[in-house]
């Protein structure tokens, strides 16, 4: 279904029987539970779960903060042991330095480092442009809507090249207006940059019109029970189609929905 990706293309990350249990003082809770899960070149993924069920947990694990109970997350053919500039990660509240102005934000990765300063120049300035924040360079973060630190947090880590980009929730804190601005403008950048993207969201609309494959997770402890391959992201860019009035659309739309109400319905 989904033109653009290619089956042959490698496997960006994998895990393989992946379980993460919490330990407590009280009681241990386990937060995953046999996840496996190939992420090819170019794709975007979207998971949907109920609240609880792993969700950010998984992306940690991805990240390199956390490491899993038992299992395995691999990267490009190598484990997973620690975060780098490698594994991009954009949060829902923007991690900004508020004594820094926007260029000096971005360009910070590239400084730690220790690229040419032309080329810090150069790279900072052409995705400040990407993400349409040409003219703010010397603003402070403070100076900035929510909308706009989400896009210096976006530049700052595009900024890096990562071979991958994991978002948590990046436009969840954001009104309906802007949300769906940043929205169009992720799935631009993924169009012209072609990154590898794993987005983690509660809205199945936002799944349903960024992804190419949107994956489902059943309640704590999280595993993947659904996956849909989705090319609606293709449509909108290329025809700007309102893909939520098609048959299509609303059928995989409610078939999502009823997992996750079954999925809650079995917490109560």
């Amino acid at each position: 279904m989904v033109e653009n990706i290619k089956s042959e293309t490698n496997n960006v990350v994998t895990l393989k029987n992946l379980f993460l249990k919490y330990v407590g003082e009280k009681r241990d809770v386990d937060a995953l539970q046999n996840v496996n899960l190939n992420i090819k070149e170019g794709e975007f993924i979207c998971i949907l779960g109920p609240s609880g069920c792993g969700k950010s947990t998984l992306l940690n694990i991805l990240a390199g903060f956390i490491k899993p109970s038992s299992g395995e997350a691999i990267m490009d053919d190598e484990s997973i042991t620690g975060p780098d500039y490698h594994k991009g990660v954009v949060f829902q509240n923007p991690v900004l330095y508020p004594w820094l102005n926007v260029e000096d934000n971005v360009s910070f990765g590239l400084k730690m480092r220790k690229f040419p300063k032309n080329e810090i120049t150069e790279l900072t300035k052409t995705y400040l442009e990407l993400v349409g924040l040409s003219g703010f360079e010397k603003n402070r973060p403070y100076e900035l809507s929510g909308g706009m630190k989400q896009r210096v947090s976006l530049a700052k880590t595009l900024v890096n090249k990562p071979r991958l980009i994991l978002m948590d929730e990046p436009f969840g804190a954001l009104d309906a207006l802007t949300r769906h601005n940043m929205q169009k403008l992720i799935r631009e950048i993924w169009n012209k940059t072609t990154n590898t993207v794993l987005l983690i969201t509660h809205d199945v609309d936002e799944a349903l019109e960024l992804a190419t494959r949107v994956l489902v997770m059943s309640c704590r402890p999280g595993t993947i029970i659904k996956e849909f391959n989705t090319d609606f992201t293709f449509d909108i860019l290329k025809n700007n189609n309102n893909s939520r009035c098609t048959k299509e659309y609303i059928d995989i739309r409610e078939e999502i929905l009823k997992i996750i109400n079954n999925q809650c319905n079995e917490l109560l």
